[in-house]
């Protein structure tokens, strides 16, 4: 089913307490986040902020906004008041802040892709034809916004992208230059306690297109599976606890960018689809991990 249309290059589906969403619209001529009525019929505008990337939600209702244009971590009110707050860490500038997620602890835990949006993209907002040969440093962060405190976690990626905590309470990345799905045990202290393990590639083997694709926004279902959208290749690959690809699931358009389940009950997912511009739906039969706050 379709959600919702009208969408320009949407990403980072975030339901709202009152049943309401949330999306970012990274396209050059809105650069917004958006609000989107529970019954996807109306679009409202809550800030224009350049080209906004992922987003998240915090216990005391403010939303965290990865903001790619001007490379910033962005406070957000629903009323429209924004706040960079994190630019660099350690003196090193952020260059291309994703995805994002409220951990265990309260801190938010984010990806930066390693490359400058203007590197990256071409004219329409896709791609570059040279994607393939840009120097990528990856990096996954924590900041804490009680003591606006940030450390690096993990650099060398190749185009870090979807974040998420698991129901084992790990921390995982994707990178989408390889396909792979990493893991990360966090300590109390929120720094990390080993390396960073190999989970799981969501790439298919019988795929036959051409150009970019790879993992990108992913979240996890109450019964543990990892659901995972694969930009490119036009699917959302599920992953069993073992890393094991269990069901692919054709989206409508070829670029899948990001997904979250639906209200408690309802047993749907809901996936934002670059090509065509829209929030498509499906039926799944579970409900989301509860996300932390």
């Amino acid at each position: 089913m379709i959600f919702t249309t009208d969408l320009g290059i949407p990403e980072a589906p975030l339901l709202l307490p009152d049943g309401s969403w949330l999306v970012t619209e990274m396209a050059s001529e809105r650069g917004t986040v958006t609000r989107i009525s529970a019954d996807g019929k109306r679009h409202s505008v809550i800030a224009r902020t350049g080209r906004p990337n992922g987003l998240a939600l915090t216990a005391d209702g403010a939303v965290w906004v990865c903001e790619s244009l001007e490379p910033a971590l962005v406070r957000l009110e629903l009323t429209g008041e924004k706040e960079d707050v994190l630019t660099a860490i350690d003196g090193v500038a952020l260059l291309w802040p994703n995805d994002l997620c409220v951990g265990p602890d309260g801190a938010l835990y984010a990806t930066d892709s390693g490359v400058l949006l203007h590197d990256f993209v071409d004219e329409s907002g896709g791609p570059a034809a040279h994607w393939a040969t840009l120097a990528y440093d990856g990096k996954v962060f924590r900041y804490d916004p009680r003591t606006r405190e940030a450390w690096l976690l993990d650099d060398g990626y190749q185009f870090t992208n979807g974040i998420a905590f698991g129901p084992d309470g790990l921390l995982y990345a994707n990178e989408t230059i390889t396909g792979n799905v990493y893991r990360y045990r966090i300590d109390g202290g929120g720094r990390l306690a080993g390396e960073r393990e190999l989970f799981a590639n969501v790439f298919d083997p019988a795929w036959t297109g051409e150009g970019m694709r790879g993992p990108d926004g992913m979240a996890f279902s109450e019964d543990g599976r990892l659901w995972c959208t694969v930009f490119g290749q036009g699917d959302v690959a599920v992953l069993g606890p073992d890393g094991s690809v269990l069901e692919r699931i054709a989206t409508r358009g070829s670029a899948p960018s990001n997904l979250a389940f639906g209200p408690p009950g309802e047993g749907r997912i809901y996936v934002v689809e670059d090509e065509h511009g829209q929030i498509e739906t499906y039926d799944v039969g579970v409900d989301g991990l509860a996300l932390h706050v």
